[in-house]
Parts: structure tokens; C-alpha cells; sequence
């Protein structure tokens, strides 16, 4: 078995520990139940395991500590392989198994899937690994997203290429909600300057046929392609093109999967683009980062980091700083209100902006580029 093996089975194994041992909130009233539906398995399964993994790393730091307002937070996360059905089901089980509040969903088809039970419950749907519009727009009184938009990032993306004078842009995408969710913001965002997408391809949800999009988007000649898919069908994606003597530019916005891209690449990584919308979590520039860096060190080997991780380690902080202004005997509604009242406030060089109708933290975006050692250069 090698080293990667080893290391992604140490992963799900600690990231399964904490749900194994979780109990329903009920029988636990010095405890604050979360609970979490994520890919740990299947195609995706990177981007729930470092979302959940850098999460617990942080609420493991808080409970030694004390917890926040003398509870501890305990994360209960069940598998859900980036499937909607699946999802659903496991959004019921958690709220008939009266979990506080539901914590880093990972993907827009499965947010999707859980938001009517979510509505229905009137319980708390906080930090979402998405950046999809749907999920913002109209606005809901118990969804919070910390990270920017997908509508943020290809406007980013778009202006960048634009900039150079690259005009030629074509899309790849998941065929699905949150692959319309970046085309839509890439063709928003080329609209103004009078373009389109010169060719699309798309790939289906937890799939690597990518021959077909292969094939019309490099019968397109494009400059750059816009990918917005998960690491494995992006990697693919990247693979074939260039076996094909596509020669361009590929770009891809964050809930790719940074180090999944990368490690999934591996040389071919070179000069890939992503766009990113947390702090790094490799620089020591940023009190946050550092923070992370620090508690990554302190969980040991299995930990690893990477921007995935760094998101949920971010989400976990914001809201425990909704629980702490909830107060001790803190309900639903209190933390609504509690999260609410974190208005332009600086987390150690991530700023968060919350308001009564305004669950959009923040707007920060930037691009970072793949290096063939599998490092981040921002």
C-alpha cells in the first residue's frame, strides 16, 4: 500500500471517529450536536474529507480548550458520495435526530437537494461548500455562506483572461447544477464585453467521460478553457486535451479541489490556474493562516493542508463565534441572531460581513497557479 493510500485511509478513518462517536443532541445537553452530509467516498470524496478534516481539527482544538460558552461541539458526519438522493436522505436522519444546526454541506446539487428539509425544519444551514447562486438567491433566514460566489470567482477568472487580451474562452462543465452555476457566471461576466463561450463541453456528476468535450471544445481552437467540475473529471479533462495538442490556458474556479487537482495531476499540474476564496493555507502572512497551520501541526500526521481543509477550519471558527454570541442557553433562533451580529469583523485576515439580510460573508477572491511539484504559488 502506498504513502497516498495510507494517508486518504488515515483521513476517512478520522474523520469517521468523530461520527461514530456522535450521539443525538438530546441526550447530549452539555454538547452542541452539528450535523454534516459530504462526499467521503467516490470521485468527490477529497472534497468532503479535507472540508470535514480541517473543520474538526478546529472544533477538537475548541473542546480542549473548554468549548465555546462551557459546551462542547461535536460534528456528526454521514457519507453521502456528492449523490443529492443521498444527501436528502441523510439531511432527514439529522433532523429528526434534532441536530443543533447542519454544518459544511460539500456541492450544489446536494445543498439543493437538502434545502427543502432544511426550509421545512427552520433549522440553521451553515457554511456550505458551494458558491452557487441558487443557494443565495432569494434570501433565506437560516442558510449562511461564508466563502464568495462562483459568480465572484468567474468574474475574476474572466477578467483576468480579458486582460491579456484572450478572447477565445470556452467552458467545461458538470452537468449539472453547480456546472450551470459557473456557466452562467462566465457568460455573465463575458456579456458586457460582447463575448460568449466559443465552445462548451460537459461531463455528468461523479463521472470521467470526457471524450466528447474533449472534442468540441478543442474543434474550437479556444485560448483558455474554464473548467467547473470536481478534481477527478478535470484532471481527465486536462489529460486528454492535451494528448488532443490542445495547447491553451485551463482555469478552474475553488470547489475543484486544490490538492486534489494537483495530486491527481501530479507534473502535469504546471501552470493550471485556480481560484481561490480563502486564505492560503500554506503562508504565514495572515494571523488566520498561521492559526491553521499551527492546529494542523497539532493533529497530527494525517492532517495535511490545503485549501479544502482551510475552509472548513475558517467556517468552523465563524460559526462558533455565532454560538459564542448566542449565549449559553443558545437556540436556533439565538444563533441566527448571534451570527447576524458579526458585522465587518476582522478573523485574522479573513473578513466576515454578516447582517439580517445579508448571509454573504465575504466577496474575497484571488487566483493561484499549480506548480509540477504539486505546491500552490499564488
Amino acid at each position: 500500500m502506498n504513502n497516498s493510500i495510507k494517508r486518504r485511509d488515515a483521513i476517512k478513518r478520522f474523520a469517521a471517529a468523530g461520527a461514530a462517536m456522535a450521539m443525538p443532541a438530546l441526550a447530549q445537553p452539555a454538547r452542541i450536536v452539528l450535523g454534516q452530509s459530504a462526499p467521503l467516498s467516490g470521485p468527490a470524496e477529497q472534497l468532503g474529507i479535507q472540508m470535514n478534516q480541517g473543520a474538526r481539527i478546529y472544533f477538537d482544538a475548541l473542546n480542549a480548550s473548554g468549548g465555546v460558552n462551557g459546551r462542547n461541539v461535536e460534528l456528526r458526519t454521514i457519507d453521502d458520495g456528492y449523490e443529492p438522493e443521498r444527501c436528502q436522505a441523510n439531511t432527514d436522519k439529522l433532523i429528526k435526530d434534532d441536530v443543533f444546526a447542519l454544518f459544511g454541506y460539500v456541492g450544489t446539487p446536494t445543498c439543493m437537494a437538502a434545502l427543502p428539509l432544511v426550509e421545512a425544519a427552520k433549522i440553521p444551514f451553515f457554511g456550505p461548500f458551494t458558491g452557487a447562486e441558487v443557494l443565495r438567491t432569494p434570501f433565506r433566514k437560516t442558510v449562511f455562506h461564508v466563502r464568495a460566489s462562483y459568480f465572484d470567482e468567474t468574474a475574476l477568472i474572466v477578467n483576468h483572461l480579458t486582460s491579456l487580451g484572450i478572447r477565445k474562452i470556452a467552458v467545461f462543465h458538470q452537468n449539472d447544477a453547480y456546472g450551470q452555476a459557473g456557466l452562467e457566471g462566465v457568460r455573465n461576466a463575458l456579456k458586457p464585453m460582447g463575448l460568449a463561450p466559443v465552445a462548451i463541453g460537459t461531463v455528468e456528476r461523479n463521472s470521467v467521460d470526457v471524450a466528447k468535450a474533449v472534442k468540441d471544445i478543442t474543434a474550437a481552437g479556444p485560448a483558455a478553457v474554464i473548467q467547473v467540475g470536481a478534481y477527478k473529471a478535470c484532471a481527465t479533462f486536462i489529460r486528454e486535451a492535451r494528448k488532443a495538442g490542445y495547447g491553451g490556458t485551463f482555469l478552474n474556479v475553488s470547489f475543484v479541489g486544490t490538492q486534489a487537482l494537483a495530486d491527481e495531476l501530479g507534473k502535469d499540474a504546471r501552470g493550471i490556474m485556480v481560484s481561490q476564496v480563502m486564505p492560503s493555507p500554506f503562508s504565514t502572512s495572515t494571523a488566520i493562516s498561521r492559526e491553521y497551520l499551527d492546529a494542523v501541526r497539532k493533529a497530527g500526521p494525517a492532517a495535511k493542508p490545503n485549501f479544502s481543509s482551510m475552509e472548513g477550519y475558517v467556517a468552523a471558527k465563524v460559526l462558533t463565534e455565532g454560538l459564542r454570541r448566542a449565549g449559553r442557553t443558545a437556540t436556533r433562533e439565538s444563533l441566527i441572531t448571534g451570527l447576524e451580529s458579526i458585522q465587518n469583523t476582522d478573523f485574522g485576515g479573513f473578513h466576515v460581513d454578516f447582517s439580517a439580510r445579508n448571509h454573504k460573508a465575504s466577496n474575497y477572491v484571488e487566483l493561484s497557479m499549480l506548480t509540477e511539484d504539486g505546491k500552490v504559488r499564488r
